[in-house]
């Protein structure tokens, strides 16, 4: 997988760290978080304080409550803080909406009990011609095909990606909403170009199809021997009742 390249001048900033344990957020992406750590919990105040803007990561190993650095993959985002819940049991509920790819220099613990990222913004790259057009209607029908497979996935989420008309954009909406490891989400967020992203997420697809098919036979059998089994004993009951009236 290709990195952002430095020669696109990325700009520099610092934000609030919040390392996420099992989750890959992408630019344009809105997502609820349960926040519980003391230090992502003051993190989250601190942006709520600034110009909501945090900057999320995910970790390595999500068992991990403190990561360091290394701990933690090497490209995020930055996102901007919509809305914040604070939960009788000390949680935090927090809705956040990825904005821009971003990659961590370095991390500083404050003394006011959060981490500080030093980030550089990356340019998205944008993919234009028919060569880009034809692999998004691809990855569009391939998208429909999966979704039809998975009952957990909205309807209206596919009307919604047939409707965008950015390559990059388009390939992150698809890596939000298949079911696929943090890793394997991680690999397509590095990804700078958007038509090996849309072919990343195209294959991606195609392989969940071929497991979502065979459990779709696999629960068909079940049904079918359930009911055989259930319809069995319906008959031994009725036989035995026939034959206690006949004595």
């Amino acid at each position: 997988m290709s990195e952002f390249e430095a020669s696109m001048v990325p700009e520099s900033k610092s934000l609030p760290l919040l390392p996420l344990r099992d989750i890959v957020v992408f630019p344009n992406m809105i997502v609820p978080l349960f926040v519980g750590r003391d230090k992502s919990v003051v993190a989250l105040e601190k942006a709520m304080d600034s110009d909501k803007e945090i900057f999320l990561v995910a970790q390595l190993d999500p068992a991990e409550d403190d990561p360091a650095r290394d701990q933690l993959y090497d490209l995020g985002v930055v996102a901007t803080v919509l809305q914040l819940l604070k939960l009788p049991d000390g949680t935090v509920r927090v809705l956040v909406e990825g904005k821009q790819r971003a990659k961590h220099l370095s991390l500083e613990n404050k003394t006011e009990g959060y981490v500080l990222a030093t980030i550089d913004i990356l340019d998205e790259q944008v993919a234009e011609g028919t060569e880009a057009s034809a692999l998004m209607r691809s990855v569009v029908e391939q998208f429909e095909n999966y979704s039809k497979l998975n009952k957990k996935m909205p309807a209206e989420t596919v009307v919604q990606l047939g409707e965008i008309d950015d390559s990059s954009r388009l390939a992150d909406a698809v890596a939000a909403n298949i079911n696929v490891k943090v890793a394997d989400k991680q690999s397509l967020l590095m990804e700078s170009d958007p038509t090996k992203r849309l072919e990343m997420v195209f294959a991606f697809m195609e392989g969940e199809l071929g497991v979502l098919q065979v459990e779709k036979k696999i629960r068909g059998r079940v049904k079918r021997q359930m009911e055989k089994t259930q319809r069995e004993y319906y008959l031994n009951e009725q036989m035995k009742a026939i034959q206690k009236e006949l004595g």
